[in-house]
């Protein structure tokens, strides 16, 4: 599930958190963990800190943050494992999100989805995860 602040693109370094929606975040989290579904979760800081490198030219090129272009971007990440989307949507629609916040649902790849030369291709990918 991917936390997507609006406005967010355009926040200074040292955006400063509400601490009553930083509790009730916390609960949320803890319900997650306490389900059992809780991977790992994250929050990012601003891109107005972040820095991105593009290959456009065929040579990387590194652009610092803040980004001009950017309309929509992450402001954190929880990593679930639920039995299916439905659950996951379910999990979502708790969250105590603002009316500013999107959370957007993606499936991790694994390597079952791939047809066999591609896994060929990624043969030892499993070894490299922690």
């Amino acid at each position: 599930m991917l936390m997507i602040p609006l406005g967010y693109e355009n926040a200074p370094p040292e955006v400063q958190l509400d601490p009553e929606r930083v509790a009730a975040m916390m609960r949320y989290n803890e319900a997650l963990k306490d389900a059992g579904v809780l991977i790992t979760l994250d929050g990012l800081h601003p891109p107005s800190t972040g820095a991105r490198v593009s290959f456009a030219t065929g040579k990387p090129i590194v652009t610092d943050g803040p980004f001009a272009e950017a309309k929509e971007v992450l402001g954190g990440y929880w990593m679930i494992e639920v039995a299916s989307r439905e659950e996951a949507i379910a999990w979502a629609k708790k969250c105590p999100a603002s009316p500013n916040e999107i959370i957007e649902i993606r499936q991790v790849q694994e390597m079952s989805d791939f047809p066999p030369d591609v896994q060929q291709a990624a043969a030892g990918f499993g070894d490299l995860k922690r």
